[in-house]
């Protein structure tokens, strides 16, 4: 183990140390941060009500909207002097979700990464091939720094370039790559129609994450590449990739819950649950000083299991598996996509019916895609198939440009795609997760 003092650490001492950092970070946001303030004293909390973590129910959620209302800096809890570093990911207007890092925050978020690597099996010994996005987007520096800090040799790679990526993974012989599951799936086609065997490369694991997959396809993975894949969990808001990691067992992944608390909450009461109850997970960071986020609802339907790991002995509570969320965001190729930044393109575009449109996610082989159905305005309805095109063509290029991803532009007839009364259902995923 990494850090065999936290990982095995007894549930009682555990349960001490989140006590005494959740006392800590709620007096820093609401000494520092006008957001926490207000929302605190509009019911009436003082910090000195926070005693220990049994506590943490008096808390006030935290939601993105919180964080796009308080664009971009408004959540920080330190002067942008100490800010080393900023990340961000994608909302729903336009407007990015924007992090920052003090120098303990990122030599924090370097040891839960270096946990995680070391969950699966990384040493000082091995090669980690990156083939994360590196950025605004957590995941290439995320796992990056973790890998330096375990003494690993770090190859930062980014993403693309599929022919120099499968030529440096053979030279370079890396025994770990961490990607996407969908690109990992499209390496391992690459190489087949190359006709290059897999026992040319050196790989042993693969720390996959940053979009929604399943276990089907973590098999067809390990069959085809030879390799044992773990799943890694995080999100820009709480830190990036580390917040969780699996260690090979069924249910889970192991949380940093020295870092970040975890909760399950009813979605329709917002209570906690119980362990083993599915529910929405909610995260409370610890230890974070540039954006401290006090139960901030991450959407994702997970559960808890604080019992021993019997597949590592690890004391950490586990995370089941992400299986779905309780809002409309997509997950498309590690994209965050809202449905209202969707609507937005749209309504600025007057050559068609902003407002009636249908969203389909599917998955092509092990590749996400996304089509979005919009109804042409009557207005400009043509046979001439010049100006179809056109408009097409503006609707491809405007919707790219607010989603940072391609899409498939499907112009129908007005009137040709059922709405109805109330909260109309604007998405289809065919993908199985």
């Amino acid at each position: 183990m990494f850090n065999e003092k936290i990982e095995k650490m007894s549930r009682s001492e555990m349960e001490n140390l989140q006590s005494d950092r959740l006392v800590d970070v709620v007096k820093r946001v609401y000494d520092n941060v006008k957001y926490y303030r207000n929302k605190m004293d509009a019911i009436k909390l003082k910090p000195s009500d926070i005693k220990s973590i049994k506590d943490i129910s008096k808390l006030p959620y935290t939601t993105k909207q919180d964080l796009r209302d308080n664009y971009p800096f408004g959540t920080f809890a330190v002067p942008k002097k100490d800010i080393i570093r900023v990340h961000a990911s994608s909302g729903t207007t336009g407007k990015l979700t924007v992090v920052g890092y003090t120098k303990r925050d990122i030599d924090d978020w370097a040891e839960c990464t270096a946990r995680a690597l070391s969950m699966a099996g990384c040493t000082n010994e091995d090669v980690v091939h990156i083939s994360y996005g590196y950025g605004l987007f957590t995941g290439g520096l995320g796992i990056h720094y973790g890998a330096e800090k375990l003494g690993a040799m770090t190859v930062p790679v980014s993403t693309g370039n599929t022919m120099r990526q499968i030529t440096l993974l053979k030279d370079f012989e890396a025994s770990t790559i961490c990607c996407t599951p969908s690109y990992a799936m499209f390496i391992a086609e690459e190489l087949q129609k190359l006709n290059i065997p897999v026992s040319e490369l050196n790989l042993k694991r693969g720390i996959f994450g940053a979009e929604p997959w399943s276990i089907e396809m973590k098999n067809k993975i390990e069959k085809l590449l030879n390799i044992e894949a773990f799943d890694i969990y995080g999100l820009s808001e709480i830190s990036g990739p580390g917040v969780s990691m699996s260690c090979g067992d069924e249910f889970g992944l192991h949380v940093m819950e020295d870092f970040f608390y975890p909760e399950i909450i009813d979605v329709d009461t917002l209570e906690p649950l119980e362990d083993l109850q599915s529910g929405e997970l909610v995260f409370t960071t610890l230890n974070k000083q540039g954006i401290p986020l006090l139960r901030y609802r991450t959407r994702d339907i997970s559960a808890l299991d604080h019992s021993e790991c019997k597949h590592c002995k690890r004391t950490l509570v586990r995370m089941k598996r992400v299986c779905g969320r309780s809002d409309d965001m997509l997950i498309i190729r590690g994209v965050n996509v809202f449905p209202s930044q969707i609507e937005t393109v749209l309504m600025n575009i007057p050559e068609v019916i902003g407002s009636h449109y249908k969203i389909f996610v599917d998955r092509a082989g092990f590749l996400d895609t996304m089509e979005i159905q919009v109804e042409i305005s009557e207005n400009n309805v043509t046979d001439e198939v010049k100006s179809i095109e056109n408009i097409r063509h503006r609707v491809e290029h405007d919707m790219q440009s607010m989603l940072g991803i391609a899409a498939k532009i499907t112009l129908v007839s007005p009137n040709s795609l059922p709405l109805s009364e109330g909260k109309t259902a604007r998405i289809v995923d065919r993908r199985k997760i």
